[in-house]
């Protein structure tokens, strides 16, 4: 598929590393943006990025400038008329993507698939503004798109499933691990993680651990390459945030999606965490963060707490049938770095032990966050594992 032309929309972040993505696999690329100077910016970054690969001979200058001239960078989308997949990777604004999708059907070949990384929201409702939608699925990207293994296809009620074969295929020969999921808000790896934040911070604000505690903990105990509160000033309270109230309004208020106080009064503070100077803790020359107080015993606690609230989550995706539980762990592991498949971990702790810690939580609090899933009560009474 390498003589296919591949359009992006959109030339930030996300956009440039689809663009860098397609055009290491011999594609000729279009990257448009919407503002001229946003493409000059997003040039230039993609130049300084890859650059940085011939300092470190990951890359020699002939595969850069090869790469460079692949991509066409356009104020116009004239030339999508040659494209034969076209990804769109602007601002999460559902009208806004919706006019992207409405201007692009009526230049690019009737062959061709749109498609949205959108992280959020509704595949179902993005392909409302299309007079084809068979043709128009999710196919989304992780933060850097060029690193991140793990990329999200997810078919709409409307997508054919000629289009999702293909979209898959495309982005297998693109070296990624792709995972299917059903169109859900969150799809499966910003569902199945909320509680990694959540839970992190409900503990904080009860008083059971400080800050850097939890994440010693998580680091530490629990094999997680960054402790929440660490993941949380690194993608950046405003958009973590976003996610989290989105998912929660999305499953219509569910109580075990919903935000917390601690990280909207951060957000409203302007606290953004790294890219602002400060979150959770402090950055900069002269920041003082505290220890964490590296008790064994309570960082196990903190560790089974939020663990199991992952586990039932994962488990209520597999119920739901918005993945397999394959492609759940999978989701998890080379999309946000997870030490173990979190439904390989069940069974490895044991789905008793598992549904023990969500049930005394819920008898603690009474709240319907903690509802043990009734696929993972089922595989206790059923004397059955995820993988068999």
């Amino acid at each position: 598929m390498k003589d296919k032309v591949i359009g992006v929309v959109g030339a930030g972040t996300m956009g440039q590393g689809i663009a860098q993505i397609a055009s290491q696999h011999n594609h000729k690329v279009y990257l448009y943006d919407a503002y001229p100077d946003q493409l000059g910016t997003a040039k230039h970054e993609l130049r300084k990025i890859l650059q940085r690969q011939v300092e470190k001979d990951r890359m020699t200058q002939d595969e850069v400038d090869g790469i460079m001239d692949r991509i066409h960078f356009v104020e116009d989308l004239t030339n999508y008329g040659e494209c034969s997949l076209v990804i769109e990777a602007v601002v999460e604004d559902l009208e806004i993507k919706k006019d992207v999708f409405q201007r692009l059907e009526g230049i690019v070949p009737r062959e061709c698939i749109l498609a949205t990384n959108t992280s959020s929201l509704s595949i179902a409702s993005l392909s409302s503004a299309l007079n084809k939608p068979k043709r128009f699925l999710g196919i989304h990207f992780f933060n850097p798109a060029p690193i991140m293994p793990l990329v999200e296809i997810i078919p709409g009620i409307a997508t054919s499933d000629e289009t999702t074969t293909s979209a898959r295929k495309q982005i297998d020969e693109w070296g990624k691990t792709t995972v299917l999921a059903k169109d859900t808000p969150g799809f499966i790896v910003n569902r199945v993680a909320r509680p990694f934040y959540s839970e992190a911070i409900r503990m904080y604000e009860e008083g059971v651990a400080d800050v850097p505690t939890i994440d010693w903990a998580m680091k530490e105990i629990g094999g997680f390459r960054m402790g929440p509160f660490e993941l949380m000033d690194f993608i950046g309270h405003d958009v973590n945030y976003k996610v989290t109230e989105t998912v929660f309004k999305e499953f219509f208020y569910d109580p075990r999606f919903k935000p917390s106080f601690t990280q909207k009064r951060m957000v409203e503070a302007g606290w953004l965490g790294k890219k602002s100077g400060k979150g959770f803790y402090e950055y900069g020359d002269d920041a003082d963060n505290p220890e964490p107080t590296k008790d064994e015993e309570l960082g196990q606690r903190i560790v089974d707490r939020i663990l199991a609230m992952l586990i039932n989550e994962a488990a209520d995706a597999v119920f739901m049938n918005v993945a397999t539980v394959e492609d759940v762990d999978l989701a998890m592991t080379k999309g946000v770095n997870y030490p173990k498949g979190l439904l390989k971990w069940a069974d490895e702790i044991g789905l008793q032990e598992v549904l023990d810690r969500i049930s005394r939580l819920q008898t603690e609090y009474r709240e319907d966050r903690y509802r043990p899933n009734p696929l993972l009560k089922r595989k206790v009474r059923n004397n059955e594992k995820f993988y068999e």
